[in-house]
């Protein structure tokens, strides 16, 4: 990461954290995010099977501003930064997200590769799932993952989300998956 996006993230104070796990720290997006979506979103590997292009840091300041910062005001959640406990470092973000066109609240993740295969998303997913479904009393979230990102697939089977079908979205072959509050 380089050492500014590092220093940004290590002025972080405990207070400005929605919730944590064991190893991971949860907060909003701010305006300033800009470069950390931007450095994650230039990854070839982060972006293979969400079929975007890569981002500039214009386009990750008008994701911040038309899609990431209002959904928390209109729903009050969304996509959450995520950094490590242990150095307050950013690795990625992961949340929850209402799609008005399918009136369903989604599950969704993307980290930085260097912190890929450590457990994280699935810590992460886990975390925002709990989150969702007791704390905003949510009654059902779903997911989608692309039927090639085996990754994905079993951070989704590991959280305890049940397969529904295949599907297309945004033109690509995905899984759904669903998991429903517990009385």
């Amino acid at each position: 990461m380089p050492s500014c996006l590092h220093r940004m993230a290590f002025f972080m104070t405990m207070n400005e954290y929605l919730f944590s796990s064991d190893r991971l720290l949860f907060r909003q997006f701010t305006i300033d995010d800009a470069a950390l979506i931007h450095e994650m979103n230039s990854h070839s590997l982060v972006l293979k099977y969400v079929h975007e292009l890569p981002s500039t840091p214009e386009s990750a300041l008008t994701r911040l501003q038309n899609s990431i910062l209002p959904h928390y005001q209109q729903y009050g959640y969304g996509r959450w930064a995520v950094y490590l406990k242990e150095s307050n470092s950013f690795i990625g973000w992961c949340g929850l997200k209402y799609r008005a066109e399918r009136k369903e609240t989604d599950l969704g993740y993307r980290f930085m590769p260097s912190y890929w295969g450590k457990g994280f998303a699935t810590e992460a997913a886990i975390t925002c799932l709990q989150y969702g479904l007791h704390k905003l009393q949510l009654n059902r979230i779903t997911a989608t993952a692309h039927i090639e990102n085996i990754a994905s697939l079993r951070i989704l089977e590991k959280c305890g989300m049940q397969y529904l079908h295949n599907d297309k979205v945004d033109n690509c072959p995905v899984k759904c998956f669903e998991i429903f509050r517990s009385a």
